[in-house]
């Protein structure tokens, strides 16, 4: 199979769809790799370590989608991306098609079969390919979160930590999954004062067990969301819908009654957003204002750490992306019922319940569309 590698054209989005080491798995393997020139730039990986590994490169995007049977990239394609897409062809990336209509229509159009990185599952009842985004990302949050509490870059001019005979920073962490697991992580070692609100008792007990008294466990409803969001100096919005949008949790009434200064950072936002006064942001300008409460809500955070997070992506996505390099595309995802659950858009149809739900349109299940 040759497999195409763009360079990503996203604002400020310097990951790469893969590494050398993935390129040589699969050139050894009797595939072929092509690779934009200056793909890898952005994370110190050169065009020469890419032709040492095996790759051809490119001199441009138009020359990699208009030969390749499957693009592998790390952002949802933009519309200038999905519109070099054809029939036929495979795109395995993220795509969060949920709250994105116009990415979801351009992607019928193409005719072409995309695979999301979202919605592929594990036989554990986990996302892995999602899981090593959220696990930065939740990381990310209480780095970025704690930058953003600083006075110039808009917040109240707190310390997460405090110092002796200060008190440290409230961070209320919405949800309890990777992302918010994470970014307890991150709360707990900088020293503040850290609560965790999730819906599920049989996860609030395992962080209790994980993290100790330290962690404050809250059951999460309507009130318990209110109560504590109004305190907290740092609000992590960490709440996953596999491949739908998300649900709004914390509302603008809530946000209108924190103190001015405080900051909200919403890692949800590539589904929506979990904060009713969210709307997407970049790494150009990562911040806005309501009610005097900072907002940072970047789509792709972790592109603000690219190597780690490429070369953690890549360790998730080799495996499948082998398998539908080897098996071919139809045959993988039948083979392989979590592959499937990967499968969003397929021929012109939707593919995947979620996505159709979130969109208001009606959907084929992957297996039908497979076979049709």
């Amino acid at each position: 199979m040759l497999i195409g590698v763009p360079t990503e054209v996203k604002n400020r989005e310097y990951r790469v769809g893969l590494v050398p080491a993935s390129v040589s798995e699969l050139t050894h393997r009797g595939h072929h790799v092509l690779v934009q020139s200056g793909a890898g730039e952005g994370i110190g990986i050169s065009n020469q370590e890419y032709i040492d590994a095996g790759a051809d490169i490119a001199d441009d995007a138009e020359t990699v989608f208009a030969k390749a049977e499957m693009i592998i990239k790390v952002k949802e394609p933009q519309a200038e991306e999905c519109k070099r897409l054809r029939e036929g062809q495979v795109l395995f990336t993220y795509l969060h098609l949920a709250p994105d209509p116009q990415q979801a229509n351009l992607l019928k159009e193409s005719g072409c079969t995309a695979i999301a990185y979202e919605t592929v599952t594990s036989d554990r009842g986990g996302l892995p390919l999602l899981s090593p985004m959220s696990e930065v990302a939740g990381r990310l949050s209480i780095q970025k979160g704690a930058q953003c509490l600083e006075k110039a870059l808009g917040g109240i001019g707190i310390l997460l930590g405090g110092v002796p005979g200060v008190a440290p920073g409230n961070v209320v962490v919405v949800g309890g999954g990777v992302v918010g697991t994470n970014a307890v992580r991150m709360a707990m070692g900088k020293e503040a004062h850290v609560t965790v609100l999730d819906k599920s008792l049989d996860r609030l007990k395992e962080l209790d067990l994980q993290f100790g008294a330290k962690l404050n466990t809250i059951y999460s409803t309507r009130g318990t969301i209110e109560e504590y969001v109004m305190d907290a100096d740092l609000v992590v919005g960490a709440v996953l819908v596999p491949g739908a949008a998300a649900p709004k949790l914390v509302s603008r009434e809530m946000v209108s009654k924190m103190r001015p200064g405080s900051v909200m950072v919403d890692v949800a936002i590539d589904q929506g957003g979990c904060f009713e006064t969210s709307r997407p942001t970049t790494h150009a300008e990562p911040t806005y204002e309501v009610d005097g409460v900072v907002h940072y809500c970047v789509t792709n955070m972790p592109g603000s750490v690219p190597r780690t997070a490429t070369f953690a992506l890549n360790n998730a996505t080799m495996p499948f992306v082998l398998n539908l390099a080897n098996k071919g595309p139809k045959q993988a995802m039948l083979a392989d019922p979590h592959l499937l659950n990967g499968l969003n858009v397929h021929r012109g149809r939707i593919t995947h319940a979620a996505v159709g739900e979130g969109l208001g349109e009606t959907y084929l299940s992957a297996r039908e569309a497979l076979l049709a």
